[in-house]
């Protein structure tokens, strides 16, 4: 997709996620764990933020499962999903996903499609407005996207 067909106005943002989270999310983590209530949905950028993961974190069987033979990319975007949503955890009766926090605010995802090379990129938190060059980098990798 060329920055020409990319559309106009504010329909996506970057979401920058820690490692090894953000790789997880590729390998089908979901929901998106957060302190705090996001109001916005819509297509994201999933960016892998820059510091190194905690080595109890990769231990972990379920984090060690969904990363196996996934190189772990720092400071870079990595991925794209649809947030579709963004609830208070119900409790395990309700959001039954191995991957969900109890007491957080769950993002559900979607459609999430994996890049095939990750693009160096600098993130914010909380959500951040991509750079159209960045977005012409990110969707030259992904011709077959429609948002």
């Amino acid at each position: 997709m060329s920055l020409a067909t990319l559309p106009e106005g504010d329909w996506i943002r970057g979401i920058t996620i820690r490692q090894p989270w953000a790789t997880c999310i590729l390998a089908g983590k979901n929901p998106e764990n957060r302190p705090v209530h996001w109001p916005w949905e819509g297509w994201v950028l999933i960016h892998a933020g820059k510091k190194k993961p905690e080595p109890a974190v990769l231990r972990d069987p379920l984090v060690a499962t969904a990363i196996r033979s996934r190189e772990l990319h720092l400071g870079a975007v990595i991925g794209v999903a649809r947030l579709t949503g963004c609830h208070p955890d119900q409790g395990p009766e309700q959001c039954t996903s191995p991957w969900a926090e109890r007491g957080a605010h769950h993002l559900v995802l979607a459609d999430v499609q994996e890049l095939p090379l990750p693009v160096p990129a600098t993130g914010a938190l909380p959500a951040w407005k991509p750079k159209p060059e960045l977005l012409a980098q990110v969707f030259q990798q992904l011709p077959d996207f429609r948002p």
